[in-house]
C-alpha cells in the first residue's frame, strides 16, 4: 500500500521514471495532447468531464510526491486573464519561473525531455505548466 494520496499507477510509474532535468506536464482540457507526444512520453487522461480534475488538484499532487526545481508557462496575450499562474506561483514556491511564446511552448512540450503528459478537465485559459524535475537531496547536502 502507498502512503501518499497519490496513486495513479501509470503517472506514479513515470514519475519514478523521471530523473533529474525530465519535463513533466500538466495539461489543462483544451490542449491537443495528441498532437503534443514526444518520443520519450506517456500521456494520462485525468479530464473525465469539464472541471474533473483541475490542475491545481494534480500540482498539489505532484509535489506530494516529486521534487520540482522549474516551471514553465505560456505567455498570455496582454487582456487574457491567467490567474492560475498565480496559484501555481504560490504552491511551487522557490522554483525557477519562466514564460515562453506560445509555439515555442509547445515544442518544448514535445521535447524528448518530456516523460509525462497529465491531461486534467481544467477550464480555465493558460492554464498548462511545464514543471522540471529536480533532485531529492539528502540531509547532509542541504547545503546547496
Amino acid at each position: 500500500m502507498l502512503k501518499t494520496a497519490v496513486i495513479h499507477p501509470t503517472i506514479m510509474e513515470m514519475l519514478a521514471r523521471s530523473g533529474h532535468f525530465a519535463q513533466v506536464v500538466i495539461a489543462d482540457g483544451n490542449l491537443p495532447v495528441a498532437a503534443m507526444t514526444g518520443p520519450n512520453s506517456t500521456t494520462v487522461h485525468l479530464n473525465f468531464r469539464p472541471g474533473l480534475l483541475d490542475a491545481i488538484t494534480v500540482l498539489e499532487g505532484i509535489l506530494e510526491v516529486c521534487p520540482v526545481q522549474g516551471a514553465i508557462v505560456m505567455e498570455k496575450p496582454a487582456e487574457a486573464n491567467a490567474e492560475i499562474h498565480h496559484a501555481y506561483k504560490e504552491l511551487l514556491g522557490d522554483v525557477t519561473w519562466d514564460e515562453m511564446e506560445r509555439w515555442a511552448f509547445y515544442d518544448k512540450i514535445r521535447d524528448q525531455n518530456t516523460t509525462l503528459i497529465i491531461q486534467t478537465g481544467e477550464q480555465r485559459r493558460f492554464a498548462n505548466l511545464i514543471l522540471t524535475v529536480g533532485v531529492v537531496k539528502m540531509a547532509e547536502e542541504s547545503g546547496f
